[in-house]
């Protein structure tokens, strides 16, 4: 349908990935432009309305407040409401100070940006679409002292089917999970996400 959002995937790795770029999703809609999270050369590709991070206090920030400035924006934990999308964040359990994934309206469907979590966040239950995290493949990341990390694909997996998640995209794709791709594995549900691939919501 005309002016239906597209959102469209920047990069699927996490910050220091040796194949892909940071991840970062693209929401564009009647005019109307999104970026969530990403890097400095991510918001290089166009005019954007906003830039919403799930992490103000990630590794990539600076460089991020950096090029937002640069667009006469302010990189920020916020929500976007405009031409019949809303855009908001909800927390996630990560790590040790407060860290969001971000809930995507129209009046149809729902889509979800959640790139990095250690608990499956209950609030995307029954999603059109989920953007999930991926850094682990089958076992748990668990940061130092205990406090976070990041979910498997294959629980991510289990949790989204249960949870009635219609389509499952992994994003950040850390190195366990390129491993498993390199080795021809494919998630239990759910597919790997590509760099720059447009999903219609």
């Amino acid at each position: 349908m005309p002016g239906e959002p597209v959102l469209r995937l920047t990069g699927v790795g996490a910050m220091n990935s040796p194949r892909y770029c940071p991840a970062g999703l693209l929401v564009s809609w009647r005019g109307h432009r999104v970026l969530l999270d990403g890097d400095d050369e991510a918001g290089a590709s166009g005019r954007l309305d906003a830039w919403l991070v799930c992490d103000e206090r990630a590794e990539l920030m600076p460089a991020i407040r950096r090029a937002a400035r640069a667009l006469g924006l302010t990189a920020a934990v916020a929500a976007y409401d405009a031409a019949g999308v809303e855009i908001e964040p909800l927390p996630v359990a990560h790590t040790s100070h407060p860290t969001y994934g971000y809930l995507i309206r129209t009046a149809r469907a729902r889509a979800v940006w959640a790139p990095e979590f250690w608990a499956f966040p209950e609030w995307a239950a029954g999603a059109d679409l989920m953007f999930a995290d991926a850094a682990g493949w089958n076992r748990p990341i668990r940061f130092a002292g205990g406090v976070g990390g990041h979910a498997d694909v294959h629980q991510v997996a289990r949790d989204a089917r249960d949870r009635r998640v219609g389509r499952l995209v992994f994003a950040h794709i850390g190195r366990p999970s390129i491993r498993a791709i390199d080795g021809g594995a494919l998630p239990p549900y759910g597919e790997w996400g590509v760099d720059g691939r447009a999903y219609r919501l």
